[in-house]
């Protein structure tokens, strides 16, 4: 493993990172067009989380390509990237219906982007604030 990628550990972190990312993509493409989602449109909640959903998904997929092309080799960042959004629609299917659509999909995607990018900022640093 050491000759293919050197720092094993950025690899988990960085698959951890595009796994919450392509998942979340999932869940909000299912909100739009918001022509056809009268339960977010017609909320001020549903926009918020709507809106927040898509800044948070911005900042995890530009933070995680930043974190992997200063970890780890452009072979594994393209792998392990390809294989989230190849699996990320299995995850995406295990979710009860209720989770996957409307207010409920967009508050757990919200908490596990909002957790990723803290992790991501912990392990990585990528976020120079």
């Amino acid at each position: 493993m050491q000759s293919i990628e050197p720092n094993v550990a950025a690899l988990v972190w960085f698959s951890v990172f595009a796994g919450v990312a392509s998942t979340g993509f999932y869940v909000l493409a299912g909100a739009f067009p918001l022509e056809t989602r009268p339960d977010l449109r017609g909320r001020p909640l549903g926009l918020a989380l709507l809106a927040a959903n898509v800044i948070l998904l911005a900042l995890l997929v530009g933070g995680g390509l930043a974190y992997g092309a200063a970890h780890l080799r452009w072979t594994s960042l393209v792998i392990v990237g390809g294989l989230a959004l190849l699996f990320a629609p299995g995850l995406f299917n295990v979710w009860p219906e209720r989770w996957r659509d409307g207010p409920a999909g967009l508050a757990i995607v919200l908490a596990g982007t909002g957790l990723s990018l803290g992790l991501m900022q912990a392990v990585g640093g990528v976020f120079g604030l």
